[in-house]
């Protein structure tokens, strides 16, 4: 199916957030976006994100425990995207497609697999409109990382913007999009985002997150628990590189205050991303930062101790920092319906500009 022109899209992420969904409306011919559209997050109850958390590193496919709860995730997107269309005052017609990514479960390129669930055909019987899903599956198949994705919307969205420029999306697991004066991409994953950050506080106190980055704060950063996270082969792989959230833990930090474990857990994210940078074949002149882990005040703080050049949340630059991730998919969703490239070699590895994702129509046709 190849459409021609400019879509209407809304794009629905959840990726490796356990917070819940981020959906968004975007216009894009899948080459240049013309407008931008209304943007809300549908959060989880923590029934809910028991239920993922119970999938988190296992292969699901197969599993008849990850098709109920994919069909239970894909039914709460269904309602994230009537909640959108109901504030825009818009409805199904007046939607090309959505592009859906579902959530992450379980990642192993090196191994040629990427699970995301979510059930596409569902979704697009239950809202009226076609859905593109399965984006990731393609570049694995080809030998590539899988991840990130969002890079080629970073360039999209940045072809005014003076560069070497460095988009630091801090979700789950962080990753970065450096973008070169040309245009060209290299992108991978740092390291944790915020996962380890969330799954501290709620070992020790029952929290969802470290809101306000308030424990972080208050807390000192334990040299030697950093050391250990640091620790790892991942960061001397040359990129691109993809990560599992599970692929690192809070083990180091098990024995430390939980205002200082909150603390080391930052500064291990922030470690991670300044590792990232002698990768890089040039230095940005300028870091934007979309995702969550913008809105903590200790790891902004903490980046901009470590980072010399400006780092600036992504509104700095005019974007919807909470909507960018479910933008991309709306994005690549049109890419995907005009056989355009979702991934290139420099930001997934893979071989040669690849294409993805499946069409599910309404009709089931």
């Amino acid at each position: 199916m190849a459409e021609k022109g400019t879509q209407t899209a809304i794009g629905l992420m959840s990726g490796t957030s356990m917070d819940g969904i981020d959906a968004a409306l975007l216009q894009t011919d899948g080459e240049a976006v013309s407008g931008f559209g209304a943007a809300l997050s549908l959060t989880y109850t923590e029934d809910f994100r028991a239920k993922l958390r119970g999938l988190l590193g296992r292969d699901s496919e197969g599993d008849e425990d990850a098709t109920a709860v994919g069909e239970e995730l894909t039914d709460l997107h269904g309602e994230a995207v009537r909640a959108l269309l109901s504030e825009c005052g818009l409805g199904p017609s007046d939607i090309d497609v959505i592009g859906f990514h579902g959530h992450t479960v379980f990642h192993r390129p090196e191994q040629g697999i990427t699970r995301q669930i979510g059930d596409g055909g569902r979704l697009a019987k239950a809202t009226g409109i076609a859905v593109v899903d399965d984006f990731r599956a393609n570049d694995v198949a080809a030998g590539g990382q899988g991840a990130p994705f969002a890079p080629l919307y970073h360039a999209a969205l940045s072809r005014k913007f003076e560069k070497p420029l460095a988009v630091l999306n801090i979700g789950g697991v962080a990753n970065v999009t450096w973008i070169s004066p040309d245009g060209g991409l290299i992108a991978f994953d740092t390291g944790p985002g915020n996962a380890l950050i969330d799954d501290w506080v709620r070992a020790q106190e029952g929290l969802a997150m470290d809101e306000g980055g308030k424990l972080a704060h208050q807390g000192t950063v334990n040299q030697a628990a950093l050391d250990a996270l640091m620790d790892n082969p991942y960061f001397d792989l040359p990129y691109p590189k993809s990560l599992d959230r599970e692929d690192f833990d809070i083990a180091p930090v098990a024995e430390l205050s939980t205002a200082d474990g909150a603390a080391t857990l930052v500064a291990f994210t922030v470690a991670s991303i300044d590792a990232a940078v002698h990768q890089f074949p040039a230095l940005p002149n300028r870091w934007l930062v979309c995702g969550g882990g913008r809105h903590n005040p200790a790891l902004m703080a903490a980046l901009r101790g470590l980072l010399p050049q400006p780092v600036e949340p992504a509104e700095m630059a005019g974007w919807q920092g909470d909507a960018l991730e479910a933008q991309a998919f709306a994005y690549l969703a049109v890419r995907s319906l005009q056989g355009l490239p979702l991934s290139l070699p420099g930001t997934t590895g893979v071989d040669q500009p690849t294409t993805g994702g499946v069409l599910h129509r309404p009709d089931g046709a």
